[in-house]
């Protein structure tokens, strides 16, 4: 029973699934009693069994799919499958919030003065940092693509360059995110206006940390020599979902930050 006459894989018992649900309930616990007893003793735990969790779990799927030779070809094309279904799902995610703006905004309500932007509203210039951050992410995509294509050229020094310095963009859209959100006029509570702006841009902006470390980790196992020229889905997975973050940002600089200021 130790060989398969079957390309597919079919895991392992793992802990993992138990201990993240575990560290999610104690996460959610401890938000509560933050809220409500000021007391994040027990957030950062669930943060901490959570982030244990990921990193224990997603070792185990290296190893799997790097020195175990699990991830067949029939795998693989299964793994990309779900990273395709999962970004639909995301794209679904972000239409929820462009929905909800151009709901409140092509028909201004009387309780915000039947305009757009809300009286009160001092909205962002879309030719300062809004247009910088454009740039930055629209970089970030030309670089990662010249790690990708370097990777199938086998030239591993221009590939580690390229995601180095997708790395280095991304922290660089954050910080700046960042600072636009500290010097704002308004906030979340701030009409519909402020609700929307923040959780598109929110939302966003956490995909992009997230892409971030997945970029980054992917720069790590490169540095390992954990990628082939036909062997890497991981980094095609980090960048199909980077072209992602970036479309979506054009969609959101152009609604959001141009059109509807």
């Amino acid at each position: 029973m130790s060989k398969n006459n079957h390309p597919f894989h079919l895991v392992d018992y793992s802990p993992w699934p138990l201990t993240g649900s575990i560290g999610a309930l104690t996460m959610v616990s401890g938000m509560v009693m933050w809220f409500h007893t000021n007391n994040m003793f027990m957030f950062f735990l669930g943060v901490s069994i959570l982030l244990l969790t990921m990193y224990q779990w997603w070792r185990d799927i290296v190893r799997e799919g790097t020195f175990q030779g699990k991830h067949t070809l029939k795998v693989v094309n299964g793994l990309k499958l779900g990273m395709i279904l999962f970004i639909i799902s995301e794209v679904f995610f972000f239409i929820s919030f462009f929905w909800a703006f151009f709901h409140s905004s092509l028909s201004p309500t009387i309780e915000i003065g039947m305009i757009w932007p809300p009286k009160g509203i001092i909205t962002f210039n879309p030719i300062q940092i809004p247009l910088l951050n454009t740039m930055i992410l629209l970089c970030s995509g030309i670089t990662i693509t010249w790690g990708h294509h370097a990777m199938m050229a086998k030239n591993y020094a221009q590939t580690t360059q390229g995601l180095l310095m997708t790395v280095i963009l991304g922290v660089y859209f954050s910080i700046l995110q960042g600072y636009e959100y500290y010097e704002s006029m308004f906030t979340i509570s701030d009409s519909v206006y402020g609700s929307c702006f923040f959780m598109a841009t929110g939302f966003h902006g956490i995909h992009v940390l997230i892409g971030t470390s997945f970029i980054a980790i992917c720069l790590i196992r490169h540095m390992n020599h954990h990628f082939s020229n036909k062997h890497h889905f991981g980094f095609e997975a980090a960048a199909w979902y980077w072209h992602f973050v970036d479309v979506v940002w054009l969609f959101l600089y152009i609604t959001i930050y141009w059109w509807g200021s």
